[in-house]
């Protein structure tokens, strides 16, 4: 017999004095690993895309890093906001697919803080370029290295090994933000290692929804079959396989056009953009023959499975329109940016967004389903990705630039509303650490 759903903690809810001890590891904060980098990453969301929108429209000031405020602007999306929730999710579901304890709330509370540390380390590389930019250096780097240090351990005792991709994609991301802040320190512009790792990011991506896609999908076909009355028998689809050979060919294909940009940004050589160009365009073909996996029917237009599916339509949109740029075919008022924007803000912070929500709430003991705010939250994203690609094309740009920036923190704001109090509160299980939730037959409905 199933309980009935657990309530969700709310503000009204939580121990306000418990707040000022968030660092002692008794606080529910450090519960499980994805807690405190999921705050991390959602109140980073909301105060640096805050800073860069009133920088653009207001004239705010930037801290004044080296390369100027574009940099500071991909950094800290890169490795601020993404990297946070990349150590989250790392950190949690790496324990789950191998079946193994999560790592201890002081390690986690060490990596965090190194997160926290990068933070001004790097605001004040402009006044203290040599020193803060080394220390910017040693905590990022220090996070991903610890990062992979803990992960290692349970990804090759897997005895089939299958998971050690995350390891590389991790391993990767130190290399790009070792590159950055090689080229930082010696006074270089260090924007291609950015391009880098958002390329690592998107391969990240598909490495993660692989393994989250198989028991969404297939829950939404269970659920689906669930609902079928006898009555009006239906034809059930064939459960959903994410399949190795697509996934490979995605991956393969982001990799190269990723080592292709690069070496057109660092040598300039004449047939590099071209060669880049037409790999855009094979990344496009390959994430959207992946897509292909998905089409099982009504199941796909359930809430969960679409969301996901549509972080798939964004990553092929911006591949498709960083190969036409790379070819001197972009549409017409679409500078070549426009890709790389539609990349970060419709892929990597849709997929950051909804793999938030659906490990946030399913270990932390409660129901995903329903959560309104959800669906709302994500299409404020895509909106605010939408608006962005306006922002080159139509005039006046500054008022498209303030919606995309409005509606991105639109949507972490909700995230910061709703889950937030769920990250600071005990579990309203009972359940220790990072235990699911046994889901009911309907729960992505």
């Amino acid at each position: 017999m199933l309980n009935r759903p657990h309530p969700e903690p709310g503000w009204r809810g939580l121990h306000w004095r418990s707040l000022p001890r968030l660092a002692d590891l008794a606080h529910p904060l450090w519960l499980c690993p994805f807690r405190p980098f999921f705050a991390l990453a959602v109140l980073s969301a909301l105060g640096l895309m805050a800073a860069w929108g009133l920088f653009l429209l207001l004239g705010w000031p930037l801290p004044a890093v080296p390369g100027g405020p574009f940099v500071w602007h991909a950094h800290e999306l890169l490795l601020g906001f993404a990297l946070a929730a990349t150590a989250g999710f790392a950190l949690t579901a790496v324990p789950e697919f191998t079946g193994t304890p999560p790592a201890s709330a002081r390690a986690v509370r060490r990596l965090a803080l190194l997160w926290l540390a990068g933070r001004p380390a790097f605001w004040a590389s402009g006044w203290w370029p040599q020193v803060a930019l080394a220390l910017s250096a040693l905590a990022h780097l220090g996070l991903l290295l610890g990062l992979a240090a803990l992960l290692a351990p349970p990804l090759w005792r897997d005895a089939q090994r299958r998971h050690l991709s995350f390891l590389w994609a991790i391993a990767l991301m130190a290399v790009a933000a070792a590159g950055f802040y090689a080229d930082a320190l010696r006074g270089l512009y260090p924007m291609r290692w950015l391009h880098a790792l958002l390329g690592v990011l998107m391969a990240l991506i598909v490495i993660a929804m692989s393994r989250i896609s198989m028991r969404v999908v297939n829950d939404a076909i269970d659920a689906h079959a669930a609902r079928a009355s006898a009555a009006t028998p239906i034809a059930l689809p064939e459960p959903y396989l994410a399949r190795p050979p697509r996934r490979n060919m995605a991956l393969l294909c982001i990799g190269l056009y990723t080592l292709a940009q690069w070496a057109q940004e660092h040598w300039g050589w004449a047939p590099l953009p071209a060669m880049g160009g037409w790999l855009a365009l094979a990344a496009s073909a390959a994430v959207l023959a992946l897509m292909g996996d998905w089409h099982v029917g009504r199941p796909l237009l359930t809430r969960w499975p679409l969301l996901l599916y549509l972080v798939y339509a964004c990553m092929a949109a911006g591949y498709g329109l960083l190969g036409l740029a790379g070819l001197g075919l972009q549409m017409p008022g679409l500078a070549p940016g426009a890709g790389w924007h539609l990349l970060a803000v419709g892929a990597m912070g849709l997929a950051v967004f909804v793999v938030m929500v659906i490990a946030g709430y399913t270990h932390s003991g409660l129901d995903k389903a329903g959560r309104p705010w959800a669906p709302a939250g994500a299409a404020c994203l895509l909106l605010g990705a939408l608006c962005r690609l306006l922002a080159y094309a139509a005039a006046p740009a500054l008022l498209w630039l303030g919606l995309a920036a409005a509606l991105w923190c639109a949507a972490f704001a909700l995230m910061a509303w709703r889950m937030l109090p769920v990250w600071l509160a005990p579990r309203a299980d009972g359940a220790e650490g990072c235990a699911g939730l046994a889901q009911r037959p309907d729960a992505l409905a």
